[in-house]
């Protein structure tokens, strides 16, 4: 079969400037798309400014015959998303694909969380989502095509101690994606997720010599078959680390039902509730209240 390219396709991909964002936008320069690299060269903790890094990440694509611009907007606010988008239409002219990558780290157990550490990683990694994407998303609709990639993590999708800021914003995106996925269906908008695991440098620490086997880039190709025109999938998250990639889902026990509930019934009943056999996966908020509707006709 043919390889994949994205000859004509623009995309923007945000905290591109190194680890995870770097690899995705040299393999799609590679396979012909045209790129914005945005990064603010900011501190692990998102402090600071720095051109270098989108820079050189547009001469390690152009020296590979691809076409690429930097952009040092902060996703941290609407006007930073607005001038993000603003340079992919000023350089190439349209946005089909954004790949939401752009994070920060300020770990803390939640008893010493303070507003300081939880702010700033909510408006990077959560509204800098909606802050990039929404412009971007406008035009996409107008255009009938568009594909949206937002990077959760199972910090968030299964926890991880001491980021609760961290993993409330991860697991945010994921509703995101499940709310574009749906939005965007009528205009062949595709919107999923990934929860990568990597050697980057805001994991090196945590992964230790495991890193070696976790190189950022074995998440980048799903990533763009992600972002494919001939993706088949939307509103789902993928789990990627070293190679092995699955698919991340939310599932609803079968569960027990009694029209007269009381707690003794919650209590008496709690086993069968958590039981795993017989689950579902629902679509959306219209699949479980069909499910639910059933439930009370029987």
């Amino acid at each position: 079969m043919a390889d994949l390219g994205f000859d004509g396709k623009v995309a923007i991909i945000t905290g591109a400037g190194g680890g995870l964002g770097r690899c995705h936008a040299l393999e799609l320069a590679r396979r012909g798309a045209r790129i914005v690299v945005n990064d603010l060269g900011g501190s692990v903790s998102g402090e600071g400014h720095n051109d270098s890094p989108a820079h050189n990440v547009c001469k390690e694509i152009e020296a590979l015959g691809g076409e690429a611009v930097p952009n040092g907007d902060s996703v941290a606010t609407p006007e930073g998303g607005e001038a993000i988008v603003q340079a992919a239409l000023d350089a190439f002219g349209t946005v089909d694909i954004v790949i939401n990558n752009a994070g920060i780290l300020r770990d803390k157990s939640f008893h010493n969380m303070t507003p300081d550490l939880l702010n700033p990683v909510i408006d990077v990694h959560l509204k800098g989502a909606f802050y990039v994407t929404q412009p971007a998303w406008k035009i996409m609709r107008e255009k009938g095509y568009g594909r949206v990639i937002n990077t959760a993590s199972n910090a968030g999708i299964l926890g991880n101690f001491g980021q609760t800021n961290y993993g409330s914003a991860k697991m945010g995106l994921w509703g995101f994606t499940r709310v574009l996925a749906q939005e965007g269906a009528k205009s062949n908008i595709k919107a999923n997720a990934i929860a990568p695991v990597a050697k980057t440098r805001m994991t090196e620490e945590l992964l230790g010599g495991l890193g070696e086997k976790l190189q950022p880039e074995l998440v980048t190709p799903v990533v763009c078959w992600l972002a494919h025109e001939d993706c088949p999938v939307s509103g789902e998250a993928y789990s990627i680390a070293g190679g092995q990639v699955s698919r991340f889902f939310v599932g609803r026990t079968k569960g027990y039902f009694n029209p007269n509930l009381t707690v003794e019934d919650v209590r008496d009943h709690f086993a069968e509730i958590r039981d795993e056999d017989g689950y579902t996966v629902p679509n959306g908020t219209s699949d479980e209240l069909m499910l639910l509707l059933q439930t009370l006709k029987d």
